[in-house]
């Protein structure tokens, strides 16, 4: 056996900030690598191993789909050995469209839409009835049996309840030799019935034969080749009729209602996918959900007139051809556009919003003329819609959107199938319903399922819920019980939607892979975090190489093995400091061995906060999950909102406290989830949001472009005397504008190949080198340095070297003390982390000129942070509320809660089980709770 079977080993990796590092990883092994904050775990991880196993699997493709990615570069590395096939899961692989559901993305609804098109029961929409599928014999049959000795007419529908006068199709039967037809139930001769009313509803079917049923040979070769024929000319239904009792029966190869004649086709997995057009609803087209125009948001204020603006999408403006509609409608129905909206008569209200086709005279009594005028008016509402649905400008489209609402679909009633598909069950429920519930139910119901099949339908399911069991306990495993399978991907959180995937491989059951986890922990309650341990460690167990770069305790104390990155972040991190089994590491005297064996801790405060004796209080709110939730938020405190996943915790703080706060104090268009009141508004005088979203989605965004500090350095080096000389103004340092910058990669110092069917990759400018600049422009030095350098300089660096620059230094200092001196100024907003983003939003909150009286929302701050960056991160916030302002953190680690003065404790469970209040009060107050999950990890923390 060679060493690379039992290791991967990685030599001279330098990556960003590792320094010609030298590492072995064990195969076969959960791995932890940890250290602080760009200390170069990801550059390890994900830049040099993940990178390298990407280039490796390229490189098995065709020359001809090499040729399209000629610029993926090798990472900076001597040499890797022992690599197995790698699979990255990673935080900001989610897809965003509105089609990607949870039950998408783990493939349980493909196998539930088997399911469906396999074992499930059809119900008529119509009138309830089962729905009935025969063969040719089985009709041959059934007819004998229940019609023997009856005189019969076998039928042909060929038109259902539909309009027209149908002389084509008459002519068209006749010519194929049938005489007689049946038309809205009567039987007559062909000639008679082209004189049908072409302007009502009529059901025609072909005669096709007429028998006396008797059970011998010669009637059972004539039903044969009659059945035949009807099912060609019926599109598989056929009618019979008792000539005495004209009583009708129904019956198809196809599924079909045996008393109303109603038919579905045969199901296919296709007719449950609301992305194909055989089972999407056609009215939202499988989204379930529509924009419509809100009236409200058109006419927002009833008392102001038309003249001053009255209808929003237009304005006050008066030379419009639209305002001139508006005066001929004023003229028609006799107002003035200066007379409030609210007193215009109803009719011209109507034709304003929904448009109108007029003629009208009007007859002056002053100078005794007639004046006729025409209206042909699109109307404001219809014009909006037409905009959204058909304009092809993104923010025409956007524009139109400011004024709708999106509503569920009245349809499919958001289930976003057709009727059809809806009326397809198993065990009373159908496909869209089993989506809606949460996953610890759908795992009941599917545990249960087949005392509830018949032997049939258990023998053609049995490998199926084998299948929708197993990845359903993958999505429990990982402490992802309360979604449900219709929820869409789009509002997943990075770690649920990180689980997801992990779950999904896990289901995959792949051998021999190396598995490389992007901090999975993210957004886990203490309670989940060893389901989740459990799970990497079964795909460990499986013959599989898991690496995850993590601060988690848990998950370092778990670990088969731990790197250990450092010593500090930056340039002055990227080495091995540490590696070894929990034990060894503890001996070794690193910051996270400090952290882990209680030489250094972050302090629990010896007082609680008292406030400024004020509120914030939210009554009534029933969002999502929620229960009635009615919450007093102390001001003038550091708040904890905690609570197992999915418990109510974002439905809460961001979708009902922080969009009724932002409306308020900024005019926010978001509407907030519903609620029924809210004071103390007047006690806060603005609201700061701080989430991880990307500060930008473009390698030309950056942190100092971010916080504007970029505008002062640029204005700085126009003011260089050899910058004036040449006439440079502070554009010509920007690498935005034409002018200074390199034109080969427009400042961008990466080039983007875009690949069809990989992610786009970006490759240094060869012209540039990456500087971004044009030559002329790097000649301007301050200090010795060009624009280019200072870009590329550290936060920590730029500190001491703008020092006595106040406007510069001060922005700068506040990026620095939220523990983010390693990264550079230029650094693109791409390759810095949800937290890393998150940090440099506090630090632009920072560096302005607070109020002492403002409300801050913080959503998990602690992601990506090690022990000693969550230390200097509370330090940051506890400065924040010393000054009087509120900081509230919606958080699940336990080294932030313990610091806080008031925790919101929500729960009990997650999903369904959650939406309520469990406990409030300080720490000290939570940790009496005998039912709170929280209460029961904080304990330990205090103690």
């Amino acid at each position: 056996m060679s060493h690379f079977d039992n290791f991967i080993e990685v030599k001279g990796a330098r990556v960003h900030n590792l320094k010609n590092i030298d590492v072995s990883i064990p195969r076969e092994k959960l791995v932890v690598i940890t250290g602080l904050s760009g200390s170069g775990k990801s550059s390890l991880a994900f830049d040099t191993i993940y990178a390298e196993g990407q280039r490796r699997y390229i490189e098995t493709f065709s020359a001809y789909a090499r040729q399209f990615l000629g610029g993926l570069e090798r990472p900076d590395v001597d040499k890797i050995d022992g690599l197995s096939p790698v699979i990255a899961i990673e935080q900001k692989t989610t897809s965003k469209s509105p089609r990607s559901t949870v039950g998408t993305i783990t493939e349980i609804y493909d196998f539930m839409r088997l399911l469906f098109a396999r074992a499930s029961d059809a119900y008529s929409y119509n009138t309830g009835d089962k729905m009935v599928s025969y063969s040719d014999e089985q009709i041959k049959k059934l007819i004998i049996n229940d019609f023997s000795g009856k005189r019969i007419n076998i039928l042909a529908p060929v038109v259902r309840s539909r309009k027209g006068h149908y002389r084509e199709l008459f002519e068209q039967i006749g010519k194929q030799g049938f005489v007689k037809v049946r038309v809205n139930g009567e039987i007559v001769d062909i000639m008679k019935g082209m004189k049908v009313d072409r302007y009502k509803t009529h059901d025609i079917e072909i005669v096709i034969d007429r028998l006396v049923v008797n059970d011998n040979l010669d009637t059972d070769k004539r039903l044969t080749e009659t059945i035949n024929t009807a099912m060609y000319h019926g599109d598989d239904v056929l009618l019979v009729i008792d000539q005495d009792t004209k009583k009708a029966r129904y019956f198809s190869r196809n599924l079909m209602c045996p008393s109303s004649g109603i038919s579905y086709p045969n199901p296919e997995p296709n007719n449950f996918s609301f992305n194909s057009p055989k089972g999407a609803c056609s009215t939202c087209n499988g989204i379930g959900e529509l924009h419509k125009v809100n009236i409200n948001k058109i006419v927002p204020d009833e008392s102001l007139s038309i003249a001053n603006g009255a209808i929003a999408p237009h304005g006050p403006q008066k030379n419009s051809w639209i305002f001139k509609q508006f005066e001929t409608i004023a003229n028609r129905f006799n107002f003035k556009l200066s007379d409030p909206y609210k007193s215009i008569p109803q009719e011209a209200k109507d034709m304003i919003l929904y448009g109108g086709n007029e003629k009208f005279s009007i007859e002056s009594k002053t100078l005794g003329v007639t004046r006729n005028y025409s209206i042909d008016f699109e109307g404001v509402a219809n014009f909006i819609e037409n905009q959204y649905a058909t304009a092809e400008s993104t923010s025409l489209k956007r524009w139109a959107k400011g004024y709708m609402d999106k509503i569920k679909c009245p349809e499919c009633e958001g289930s976003r199938l057709k009727k059809e598909s809806l009326y397809f069950k198993i065990n009373d429920k159908n496909i869209a319903e089993l989506a809606h519930k949460d996953i610890v139910e759908l795992a009941e119901w599917f545990n249960e399922l087949e005392n509830h099949l018949s032997e049939k339908q258990f023998t053609i399911a049995e490998e199926i819920l084998k299948e929708i069991r197993a990845r359903l306990q993958f999505l429990l495993d990982v402490g992802l019980d309360y979604l449900s399978l219709n929820r869409s991907s789009k509002s997943l959180s990075g770690g649920e939607a990180q689980r997801i995937r992990l779950a999904t491989q896990i289901g995959s059951q792949l051998v021999g892979v190396l598995y490389i986890l992007d901090e999975p922990s993210i957004g886990l309650h203490q309670r989940d975090n060893e389901k989740l341990i459990n799970s990497l460690v079964s795909l460990r167990d499986i013959g599989n190489s898991v690496i995850v770069v993590e601060h988690d305790k848990d998950m370092i104390e778990r670990a088969d093995y731990v790197i250990d990155i450092g010593p500090k972040a930056g340039k002055h991190g990227g080495e091995i400091i540490s590696t070894g089994n929990i034990d060894e590491l503890k001996t070794h005297h690193t910051l996270t061995a400090d952290y882990l064996n209680g030489t250094k801790a972050i302090e629990t405060p010896k007082k609680r906060r008292i406030g400024n004796g004020t509120f914030l209080e939210l009554n009534g709110c029933t969002g999502n999950n929620l229960k009635n939730v009615s919450v007093k938020f102390p001001l003038g405190k550091m708040i904890g909102v905690t609570g197992v996943s999915g418990s109510g915790k974002s439905t809460l703080i961001n979708e009902t406290l922080y969009p009724i706060l932002n409306a308020y104090y900024f005019n926010g268009v978001k509407k907030p989830m519903p609620y029924k009141s809210v004071k103390g508004l007047e006690n806060i005088d603005k609201v700061i949001d701080i989430n991880q979203s990307p500060i930008g989605r473009t390698p030309r965004s950056n942190p100092v472009t971010y916080t504007k500090t970029f505008d002062e350095i640029r204005s700085l080096f126009a003011k260089i005397p050899e910058a004036m000389i040449r006439g440079y103004k502070a554009g010509r340092f920007s690498f935005n504008v034409k002018g200074g910058r390199c034109e080969t990669c427009q400042g961008g110092g990466l080039r983007v190949i875009e690949m069809n069917f990989l992610p786009d990759v970006y490759v240094e400018c060869e012209t540039c080198q990456g500087k971004r600049f044009n030559r002329e422009t790097l000649e301007i030095r301050y200090k010795g340095k060009s624009i280019s350098d200072v870009l590329d300089m550290t936060i920590n660096e730029a500190v001491a070297f703008f020092e006595h620059i106040p406007k510069i230094y001060k922005k700068l200092k506040t990026i620095q003390d939220v523990g983010l001196g390693y990264i550079t100024l230029g650094q693109q907003s791409t390759t810095l982390s949800g937290g890393e983003a998150q940090r440099i939003k506090l630090a632009t909150e920072l560096s302005k000129r607070d109020t002492g009286n403002t409300f801050y929302i913080l959503d998990e701050p602690t992601t990506g942070l090690h022990f000693e960056d969550i230390r200097v991160l509370m330090q940051v916030l506890n400065k924040l509320v010393d000054k009087g302002n509120t900081v509230l953190i919606i958080e699940h680690n336990l080294d932030v809660i313990k610091t806080v003065d008031h925790i919101i404790d929500i729960g009990y469970e997650g999903g369904k089980g959650g939406g309520q209040i469990v406990v409030e009060g300080t720490p000290e107050d939570i940790v009496k709770h005998k039912k709170s999950y929280t209460a029961k990890f904080l304990k330990k923390e205090l103690h």
